[in-house]
């Protein structure tokens, strides 16, 4: 069953008792909140995640809060609580709520995932290689994915590139992409049909906008993907296309100094990073136009020699 199969009133009366259970990737969250604006929100975002109204282990207890202060009812406020911990995050508005359920998830996930090799990376995946899109917030990475998404490529994260660290093969998570600023009418010209939810105004991250995942994507979240490309994203205004290759040397660096958890997992973060790279073949990309680097990488993934 998924949100998609269950009415309005059905997903709200769950989420002010005993909260709704979902599946995003290998992780099953519990979700309370008592905000009805809130609920339309999640039924239509959350639409092809499983909802699970059965008994599981559950990784993350997240409640969404509003905090009795002087403000109740005079500019109210939403607060995130979790039973994992507290990530210390300051109430928001409450009408930003769905962005705090992101960001503060984020920090669920960040915080107590390191049987993964956490790395700050965008991930896809096409003709059943995967591709890695590591770079830090502005680059453009979440636009990228956004992108693929819509012409059929596999999304696995725009944020998260979890690696196992047993297998060395890497963890979808179809997590919302809470798209930024410019990137929102990017991808709303780009994709008319992608489903984006609303806009919220003034974040700490300026205005955002959360673009929903495809069904298929969602649907193969068991299956893990083989790394075959790593590639460094730069948006430049005045770049149209531009892949330079990148030595494997400099994108273990690169790549290590962009994960999460790199030195919590010690020894083996650094096998799990040399075998990626090792398997790889490493770039640059700078750009400005989406519809040029999605041909341009199909053609180069098409390239690449088939495993034995």
């Amino acid at each position: 069953m998924r949100f998609s199969d269950l009415s309005l009133s059905t997903i709200h009366h769950a989420l002010r008792t005993k909260g709704v259970v979902y599946q995003c990737g290998p992780f099953t969250i519990q979700l309370k909140a008592n905000i009805p604006s809130f609920t339309a929100q999640i039924h239509n975002l959350f639409a092809h995640y499983p909802f699970i109204n059965n008994d599981v282990l559950i990784n993350f207890r997240v409640n969404l809060v509003r905090p009795h202060t002087h403000r109740y009812w005079w500019r109210p406020q939403v607060q995130f609580k979790t039973a994992e911990g507290d990530p210390g995050m300051a109430p928001f508005p409450l009408d930003h709520a769905l962005p705090m359920l992101e960001w503060g998830t984020n920090w669920c996930i960040a915080s107590q995932s390191h049987f993964y090799l956490m790395l700050h990376s965008a991930v896809v995946e096409y003709l059943g290689k995967g591709v890695l899109l590591p770079a830090w917030p502005g680059s453009g990475k979440s636009t990228l994915c956004a992108a693929f998404a819509m012409r059929g490529w596999r999304m696995l994260s725009d944020e998260f590139g979890l690696i196992d660290l047993e297998t060395g093969l890497i963890q979808p998570l179809p997590k919302l992409i809470p798209l930024k600023n410019q990137s929102i009418e990017v991808i709303r010209n780009f994709a008319p049909d992608a489903v984006i939810g609303p806009l919220f105004t003034k974040t700490r991250k300026g205005d955002v906008a959360h673009f929903r995942p495809p069904l298929a994507s969602v649907a193969q979240s068991d299956i893990q993907a083989k790394p075959r490309l790593v590639i460094f994203p730069k948006y430049q205004p005045d770049t149209r296309f531009k892949l330079m290759e990148v030595t494997k040397a400099q994108a273990l660096l690169r790549l290590a100094n962009n994960a999460f958890n790199y030195q919590v997992v010690g020894k083996k973060g650094f096998q799990a990073v040399k075998s990626l790279i090792d398997q790889s073949s490493c770039y640059e990309l700078y750009f400005n136009d989406l519809d040029t680097v999605i041909e341009n990488l199909q053609q180069l993934i098409k390239s690449l020699p088939s495993e034995e």
